[in-house]
């Protein structure tokens, strides 16, 4: 028996009913979503609501499904972005390829196997689903999709564009305004003269970003950024937060994550501080006069914060901490320490917590903690350096008692929760700028390396790796941007930065491993910067909430809904 099959060749690149087919093919993915909801919702529903013994059980098809939504709400802001810009004139053939390549490629997943990880795949099926139950969710524009979106014509001029758009600030449009499309341009400057220079030597060095950088990075409005005002910030929104967590991580991550830090304190302060708490430190954060560290996780407790057992007591207007904390990040040169711990010892879990403001003297490599009751040792990792990560051992650490976050035992938990949303739109906005590092140095690698008398980007299967790198990327990053707008616009948003930040910290790690790829040998050479940033991506889906326990908490919020 013989089948006719349509020759590469006689395919179109870009369909030309592009624009007609990617809202009812998102509305196919919804569908698709719908049922596996409800085949996930008989495995773990108990009395109404997800049982969290059946819900651990059958964290797999748990996952998945949080997987799948991601999925589905990455192709529905693809299709709003793609209206959006086509009505303004932005959505030109290199946006119309990244949608449509997207669309098929994710579209084929959702059908036949998302990965979780390199060795966990979540397929409908694994719910008892036969092939016409998933098949009948599908639409003839979502199969138009998935037989001709991502043929090799698409991928092929696809990375005929990407080599005449080089230089460009990224692959397709973004859907920013011109403010905000000028200050990544103000970033990406600053970044190319700056950090892209020197930052492999920092890593290699495993040395701290200068201060020098630092400072540099104060007079941009880097650490004020979202500060209101009226205590010394640009008050501008997250999504500038993005733009610029995007820019500077793309040179380096540890500069990206330098602002992650005045971030965290500063939302800390903001939403939990008294008014003389506010007035006394935001100033200081926002002009980068004060550099904060987050001191939250202790040893053996991970994710389960409530498990925490360092302790404060009261001792007249001081409280003394004690106890051991690690991966604390950048504590050194910190000046004021963010610390969750436990007030209360007869409330085991979240309701003991309380948040402390804990100011500290600056130290140094020979002696990094010159305070009284404060010891420490440094963690040497793979990447993520510049700042460095350290434990620390509290033994009656005094620390004012009117630095209690909010004057008020307690409260702790309840005010690190409320900045977890700010904390995971940030970190997919770094993920996507390592995406977009690895992807500028493996295009660059690939138009500049010969082989065969050619340069490499000519074979397909090197041209592929850019591509998808391209579509995955662009897809992350307007994903983030999503979940930032709805942040700035005062909406919940603890589901769409849950899932940006789990794409985008997969996309990061993808485009990092296919950038080592195409550097063959020389990508497994620390000279190269490739190899930098393969390390930096891969803590990206360990912290501010594991991959895992971010599918954890997404599938549970979408069941309870």
């Amino acid at each position: 028996m013989s089948v006719a099959l349509q020759s590469p060749s006689e395919t179109p690149a870009l369909l030309d009913d592009l624009p007609v087919l990617l809202d009812p093919a998102a509305d196919a993915a919804k569908r698709l979503v719908e049922l596996v909801r409800e085949g996930v919702w008989q495995r773990v529903a108990g009395d109404g609501k997800p049982d969290a013994a059946l819900m651990e059980q059958e964290q797999h098809v748990a996952h998945g499904f949080a997987w799948l939504t991601t999925y589905e709400q990455t192709l529905a802001e693809l299709a709003r972005h793609a209206a959006n810009a086509s009505g303004e004139g932005r959505f030109g053939e290199l946006e119309a390829l990244l949608a449509q390549i997207a669309f098929a490629e994710y579209l084929h997943q959702m059908v036949g196997g998302i990965p979780m990880s390199q060795t966990e795949v979540f397929r409908p099926t694994d719910l008892g689903f036969r092939a016409a139950d998933i098949d009948a969710c599908l639409n003839p524009q979502a199969r138009r999709l998935m037989t001709l979106g991502n043929t090799p014509a698409a991928r092929q001029r696809l990375a005929e564009l990407m080599i005449e758009r080089d230089g460009a600030a990224t692959f397709g449009d973004a859907g920013l305004d011109e403010t905000m499309e000028a200050m990544r341009d103000e970033m990406r400057r600053f970044t190319e003269a700056e950090v892209v220079p020197y930052a492999h030597e920092w890593h290699l060095q495993n040395a701290y970003i200068p201060m020098e950088t630092i400072s540099q990075m104060s007079e941009l409005g880097v650490f004020g950024l979202t500060i209101p005002e009226q205590y010394g910030g640009l008050g501008l929104g997250k999504e500038a937060m993005c733009v610029v967590s995007e820019e500077l991580s793309r040179g380096y991550i540890g500069v990206g994550s330098l602002g992650t830090r005045s971030e965290i304190a500063a939302e800390l302060i903001l939403l939990g501080g008294t008014e003389d708490q506010k007035q006394r430190w935001l100033p200081g954060i926002a002009s980068g006069d004060i550099l904060p560290a987050a001191v939250f996780t202790e040893p053996n407790t991970g994710s389960d914060l409530a498990s925490l057992k360092t302790r404060a007591v009261r001792d007249g207007d001081v409280y003394r901490i004690t106890g051991q904390k690690t991966w604390a990040t950048h504590p050194v040169r910190a000046d004021l320490m963010t610390v969750l711990a436990r007030t209360d010892p007869n409330e085991p879990g979240y309701r003991g917590l309380s948040m402390f403001l804990a100011e500290k003297p600056r130290g140094t490599d020979d002696n990094p903690f010159p305070a009284d009751g404060m010891t420490g040792g440094e963690i040497e990792v793979l990447g993520y350096r510049g700042m460095k990560e350290y434990e620390i051992a509290f033994d009656g650490f005094a620390v004012p008692a009117n630095n209690l976050l909010g004057e008020t035992e307690g409260q702790g938990f309840k005010q690190l929760m409320a900045t977890f949303e700010s904390a995971r739109i940030q970190t997919a906005a770094r993920a996507v700028g390592v995406a977009q590092n690895a992807l500028d140095l493996a295009f660059r690698y690939a138009r500049e390396r010969e082989q065969f008398g050619k340069q490499i980007v000519s074979f397909p299967r090197v041209a592929n790796k850019l591509v998808m790198t391209a579509v995955e990327t662009h897809a992350a990053r307007l994903l983030t941007y999503y979940a930032a707008r709805e942040k700035d616009q005062g909406r919940r948003c603890d589901v769409e930065a849950g899932m940006a930040k789990l794409l985008a910290a997969r996309v990061a790690w993808a485009a990092a491993d296919s950038g080592v790829q195409i550097h063959g040998g020389n990508g497994f050479a620390l000279e190269y910067p490739i190899s930098r940033v393969l390390c930096d991506a891969r803590i990206l889906s360990i912290f501010e909430g594991a991959a895992e326990i971010q599918a954890q908490v997404i599938a549970r919020r979408l069941l309870e809904s």
